[in-house]
């Protein structure tokens, strides 16, 4: 039953996506700032998880950690020099900020260590077990299970901790929320942080999956995780998880259709079917904005 086996490895990629994808939609649904340094921060995390591994010693669970930890670090300094000057800025403005600072990170990265790409060490047996006649690997469901876990995590903080409460009424009404008391500078940058450390966890799950990654890797990831949030609703975190879900099952039936050189543009495809047929995403309502 190959399409058992092509499934399960598509919703493994998907999660990948929709670990990327969560931070976008978070920080869109705060400041509504379409942070495309999102996928260098995914990039950041893979080499970390690298390094850790292999100059380091570490355990995929001990190097997934540090990872997410360096990365919320890294995503709260971003948000803090690059970002918090642009709050009442226009929109344009902090988009070419983002583009700037994701150019920053990639070609910084490429400056300290270079170019060249290296290669995962093979941190799981590649023992797989057989279920209604798939082949299903260990590592597959491994990864699956630790991006389950992580979205859990994240819709208990979102909405059973105080940062989450703080967060989802900056999001509904920041004026509102600074009058209650809450300091929305910190609730921006906790929204930063943890978004960053979903996208580090994604950036060495992705590196113990496909193996290769460069200073250049989240370029392309990057891309299809906005296109995930885009498919699900920007700034609705069930939507940015579903879409990568969607996002990465496409995909593979797409390479197992035999269209590989076309799994990259089917995300593209999806994009501009969603925003002729549903703008606003699957989990998106339609809403008016003042213009």
């Amino acid at each position: 039953m190959e399409w058992i086996q092509q499934l399960i490895n598509g919703i493994s990629l998907g999660s990948i996506y929709a670990l990327i994808a969560l931070g976008y939609t978070m920080v869109y649904g705060i400041i509504k700032l379409i942070n495309f340094a999102h996928g260098d921060v995914f990039m950041v995390g893979s080499f970390i998880g690298f390094y850790s591994i292999t100059v380091f010693g570490l355990g995929f669970f001990p190097a997934l950690i540090l990872s997410m930890a360096a990365c919320a670090l890294f995503g709260v300094i971003i948000e803090r020099i690059a970002y918090k000057r642009l709050r009442n800025a226009t929109r344009i403005a902090a988009l070419i900020t983002a583009i700037g600072v994701s150019l920053f990170i990639e070609y910084g990265v490429i400056y300290i260590r270079g170019a060249q790409p290296e290669a995962y060490p093979d941190v799981f047996s590649n023992r797989s077990f057989e279920f209604l006649g798939a082949h299903i690997s260990i590592q597959s469901i491994l990864i699956l299970s630790v991006s389950v876990v992580l979205m859990i995590l994240l819709q208990f903080i979102v909405h059973k901790t105080k940062t989450g409460k703080a967060m989802r009424a900056v999001s509904h009404d920041t004026e509102a929320a600074k009058l209650m008391g809450i300091n929305v500078d910190n609730t921006i940058s906790a929204t930063f942080a943890i978004g960053s450390a979903l996208a580090g966890a994604a950036g060495v799950i992705f590196g113990v999956y496909y193996t290769k990654i460069d200073p250049l890797m989240g370029v392309i990831p990057g891309v299809k995780a906005f296109v995930a949030a885009v498919l699900g609703g920007i700034g609705i975190i069930p939507g940015a998880m579903v879409g990568g879900l969607v996002l990465g099952v496409v995909e593979t039936f797409v390479s197992a259709l035999g269209f590989s050189l076309w799994r990259d543009a089917a995300a593209f495809v999806i994009l501009i079917l969603i925003l002729i047929f549903r703008p606003s995403g699957i989990f998106g309502k339609n809403t008016r904005e003042k213009v």
